[in-house]
């Protein structure tokens, strides 16, 4: 069985055409795609063969609790998928990023940021 992997990606400030250079290819290999609120919801059309799980966080609405999307990241990633976590802006600065990591790298899950 392949190693998977989840790739922490940072979906800038909404517009499409401002997305990274690394961005496109991680979302064209997506097996699962955790998309957070924040980020544009088009950007599912760049990862046609994911499967889409919206894990929305927003202050002081209903969100998905952040242990349950690092549970999520590394289940799917030790099943074998390329898992992308699509959050609004930057991930390192604004997401929880570094916390994510930290999670993934204990479980023995490949994490790129």
């Amino acid at each position: 069985m392949k190693q998977g992997k989840v790739i922490l990606l940072g979906a800038g400030p909404g517009d499409l055409d401002l997305l990274t250079l690394k961005a496109a290819p991680a979302l064209a290999m997506a097996d699962i795609l955790l998309l957070d609120d924040l980020a544009n919801p088009d950007i599912v059309s760049l990862a046609p063969q994911a499967r889409v799980i919206r894990v929305g966080k927003r202050g002081g609405c209903k969100s998905t609790p952040q242990d349950f999307i690092q549970r999520l990241m590394k289940r799917y990633a030790l099943q074998g998928h390329t898992v992308v976590r699509a959050k609004g802006g930057e991930v390192l600065l604004f997401g929880r990023a570094g916390e994510e990591m930290a999670f993934l790298k204990a479980a023995g899950v490949e994490v790129e940021g």
